[in-house]
């Protein structure tokens, strides 16, 4: 009854949807690892494709193939305005044709985008779509320095949300006249959803992090209470799992259906994995930094790293226990300098090389690193995307979310264990013991979360009471509140 159709108003096909497919399983690998199951789409009808999986009981894969993103092949296998065939496998700075809520106005590359709202959408009255999508226009301007991007929101007139990450600021530099005014509104927004692993990847493509004692003995120098409490004003949580807020988070020991899977592995897995409840170091103490210094040395001795001279050094080959974290921004250096000045403490030469963005994104996508921090976001239902994030075969898959290059059989057996699980309570027991082995390993130094989304807006929007708690605050339902708004334009105009 409502065709969806394009932004230049021919409608979307079934041919689309198959091309599509086709054109994203032989060009994008990113889309390789979620379609390792599927054979080929096929349309069946004018309104029905039918895609084909070579295994049965990958539950969530046909949702995924429902997010399987449509692109125009019309357009694509079309010319531009300077009559050059189009190649979608190569960047281009034409706008690409559409079919959404909004489209691209202008842009300066590098600069600035401006997205307009369509007037004629196709979705707009569909019941997911009533009372959202609500602005004209979104005007999004790029500034590379963080300082003068806040500059620009405490004045008006350019940004006028905020999205605020650092504690310091939201704890002492809301005080401008703007927030004393009341014409700029601080608030905090709950959220219920999981909570993303953010934490120190250490690269294993690296020889120097292959060793599962040296990944622990790495963890230990990590203070986070003295951080969270001279650094962030208390208002992290230490993150103690890869599935953070849920229930498929592991905690205590193993038992009923997740021992019964582990117990399959059991010869390959640390001993101590099935008799011990993973806890991270707690700095509770002014005594806490010298045992837990001390338990990292030990860790590193057995490892055959020993201290000469005030340094971490390999006690066959004479070489300095040595790596780099790598990063994009001042939050880089808070995030990790109480955290190389303990390593130092032991011997440890760790620093922080700062780079541009586009530099950073290459090195990443390419593994050339050996620490960084990054950001994992699990859902309540996990599946395919494990792959992505821990399988064998995209720790060598340039573009994967496989920051630490972990390659390790059991992990892939757990992996597709949760992605084949037969009903709700055995994902739980597969993801439990899949986030256990994960801990234990050592992959990672977690560092924190935080329950809540803060936002910083001019005071000239209306919206629902009722945000959804999943994501804190929707955006897309707010809209302009007139009145407001040439209440604060009169009132700011000088700036």
């Amino acid at each position: 009854e409502r065709r969806a159709k394009w932004h230049d108003g021919q409608p979307i096909t079934v041919d689309d949807v198959v091309w599509s497919f086709q054109v994203l399983k032989a060009n994008a690998p990113q889309y390789n690892r979620y379609f390792e199951n599927v054979t080929d789409a096929v349309a069946i009808s004018d309104r029905e494709v039918e895609f084909h999986f070579n295994q049965k009981g990958n539950r969530e894969l046909p949702k995924i193939i429902g997010d399987l993103v449509v692109l125009p092949k019309h357009w694509w296998e079309g010319t531009d305005a300077s009559g050059k065939k189009r190649d979608i496998t190569r960047p281009t700075l034409e706008p690409p044709l559409g079919s959404a809520a909004y489209k691209i106005a202008s842009f300066k590359p590098g600069s600035e985008i401006v997205w307009q709202r369509v007037a004629d959408y196709w979705g707009a009255k569909l019941p997911v779509k009533i009372g959202r999508e609500n602005f004209d226009t979104q005007r999004f301007t790029y500034i590379l320095d963080e300082n003068a991007a806040w500059q620009a929101f405490t004045k008006g007139g350019l940004d006028d949300i905020k999205a605020e990450n650092s504690s310091r600021r939201w704890a002492t530099a809301y005080n401008f006249p703007a927030v004393k005014a009341g014409d700029v509104i601080k608030k905090e927004f709950k959220t219920t959803s999981p909570e993303a692993m953010q934490a120190f990847m250490l690269n294993q493509r690296r020889p120097l992090f292959q060793d599962r004692r040296v990944r622990e003995a790495l963890t230990y120098p990590y203070d986070f209470e003295t951080m969270n409490r001279t650094l962030f004003f208390n208002s992290n949580t230490r993150t103690q799992s890869y599935f953070q807020g849920t229930e498929l988070a592991s905690s205590g020991l193993p038992q009923g259906k997740e021992l019964e899977i582990l117990e399959k592995y059991r010869d390959k897995l640390p001993p101590e994995l099935f008799t011990q409840e993973f806890k991270l170091p707690v700095y509770d103490s002014p005594q806490a930094e010298r045992k837990y210094l001390k338990q990292a040395v030990d860790l590193f001795a057995q490892a055959g790293w020993v201290i000469k001279g005030g340094k971490m050094m390999n006690a066959k080959s004479g070489a300095p226990f040595k790596f780099e974290i790598l990063g994009t921004s001042d939050t880089d250096q808070i995030l990790s300098g109480n955290y190389i000045a303990n390593l130092r403490k032991i011997g440890v030469d760790a620093t922080l090389r700062i780079i541009d963005p586009s530099q950073y994104v290459n090195r990443v996508n390419n593994f050339d690193y050996d620490v960084i921090t990054n950001v994992l976001q699990q859902s309540d239902s996990p599946g395919n995307e494990q792959r992505d994030f821990w399988s064998s075969k995209s720790a060598d898959s340039p573009g994967s979310r496989n920051y630490s290059g972990i390659k390790d059989p059991v992990v892939d057996a757990l992996v597709d264990r949760v992605i084949f699980a037969t009903d709700r309570d055995d994902l739980v027991a597969a993801t439990h013991a899949l986030d256990r082995v994960l801990l234990w390993n050592y992959y990672t130094v977690p560092q924190y979360y935080r329950a809540v989304v803060w936002l910083a807006y001019w005071n000239k929007f209306g919206m629902p009471e009722k945000q959804p708690s999943y994501r804190g605050a929707d955006i897309d339902s707010w809209w302009i509140d007139t009145a407001k708004e040439k209440a604060l334009t009169a009132k700011y105009r000088g700036n």
